[in-house]
């Protein structure tokens, strides 16, 4: 899923340098608003359950400005980068064994810390990012743009 992800974001990132500023800024009516806001929303959350994972850096603020996390492609692209090798690089250190054993996190959402299955948030995680770039799929669409080739089937096998 971290390959499945990269190889996505990768896509992705050309389709949105192939559209103006306005059309990523332009409120689509969508949870985040914008593709902008979506794209920075899902990086901000990949990047968030990343520091609980590694216990590396966290961005700063939550959910609310989640959307404003990369003022534009600029700075989304290098970083969006950053944090899909940091993804990968966690990934590969959890090896085949089974993911097992419980997880707990400080959520600023629910102002406590929770605990579920580690697995679970693994994959909450993956879905996610799932989630969300199927809406920046439709938002692409909407906007003209072709989308990403979304089928992990056809993920290439040396991404």
């Amino acid at each position: 899923m971290a390959r499945y992800n990269q190889w996505e974001n990768s896509q992705l990132a050309a389709f949105l340098q192939e559209l103006s500023p306005a059309d990523l800024t332009r409120d689509r009516g969508a949870f985040f608003g914008s593709i902008m806001g979506t794209a920075n929303h899902l990086l901000w959350g990949d990047w968030i359950w990343m520091s609980r994972f590694d216990k590396g850096a966290a961005p700063d603020g939550g959910i609310p400005e989640s959307t404003s996390i990369c003022a534009d492609l600029a700075e989304w692209l290098p970083l969006r980068e950053t944090i899909d090798a940091r993804i990968t690089d966690w990934a590969r250190t959890l090896g085949d064994d089974p993911i097992e054993g419980s997880f707990t996190w400080f959520s600023a959402a629910k102002k406590a810390d929770v605990t579920k299955p580690y697995a679970q948030c693994v994959i909450h995680m993956f879905n996610h990012q799932t989630h969300h770039r199927g809406q920046l799929h439709k938002m692409l669409t909407e906007a003209g743009s072709n989308a990403p080739v979304s089928d992990l089937v056809f993920l290439p096998e040396d991404f």
